[in-house]
């Protein structure tokens, strides 16, 4: 069993940068591939990005590609997703995942944070 939680999120205005954290307690993380997605009201659950067991690999959604980055501290058992450049179209609850596959579909993924909302104002 893992437990993710969640951290970070926060109201910030358009351009500004926020930095989400995610701490695993009850099993390593090494072993998963750590993923970020996020849920806006009214729409489906959407990827955002995903990093593989090694920290070498990253895949990240056309929508925050060059904006945000995601990294493992595999010492410290956490990821982390920092978002630069937000823009109001990035407000939603943001949740990081842990999976056994190398994957954007969520259902790949066993293992969920809470969620942290991020609000971009205009």
């Amino acid at each position: 069993q893992v437990l993710l939680a969640d951290s970070g999120g926060g109201l910030v205005q358009a351009g500004g940068s926020l930095r989400l954290s995610c701490a695993a307690s009850g099993r390593t993380l090494s072993t998963y591939t750590l993923g970020w997605f996020r849920l806006a009201p009214g729409k489906e659950r959407e990827f955002v990005t995903c990093i593989d067991r090694s920290g070498g690999n990253t895949v990240y959604a056309d929508s925050v590609e060059g904006r945000f980055t995601i990294s493992r501290d595999t010492a410290k058992n956490t990821v982390h997703l920092q978002m630069n450049s937000l823009k109001p179209d990035d407000t939603a609850v943001y949740f990081c995942a842990a999976g056994r596959t190398w994957s954007r579909h969520s259902y790949h993924y066993d293992y969920w944070g809470q969620g942290t909302q991020v609000t971009v104002s205009s």
